[in-house]
């Protein structure tokens, strides 16, 4: 995902331009917002069954599989730590 903004713009305001790069092609530009760039990009990566980058591999995972409800039955021990430790704070909170 990637933003611009016009030079002498502040930290706070709104990009001139945010899209969505795959593999070094820019395959979405002039989107409305970070978020929806977010779930576009979860979108193409679920739709044409590509591997998250692995650095951000846990990243993708959640809000994939705990925030959007997508083959949420299938979790890395990690992820599953993590929504056992979430759902227990809810509970206990």
């Amino acid at each position: 995902i990637y933003t611009t903004r016009v030079e002498g713009a502040e930290v706070m305001d709104h990009p001139a331009d945010v899209g969505v790069v795959i593999e070094g092609v820019v395959v979405l530009e002039d989107l409305a917002s970070v978020s929806l760039a977010i779930a576009l990009l979860l979108g193409l990566i679920y739709a044409f069954n590509l591997s998250y980058p692995p650095k951000f591999r846990y990243t993708f995972e959640v809000i994939q599989k705990l925030f959007l409800d997508l083959d949420a039955n299938k979790l890395s021990h990690k992820v599953q730590a993590l929504k056992t430790k979430l759902f227990s704070e809810l509970e206990s909170g």
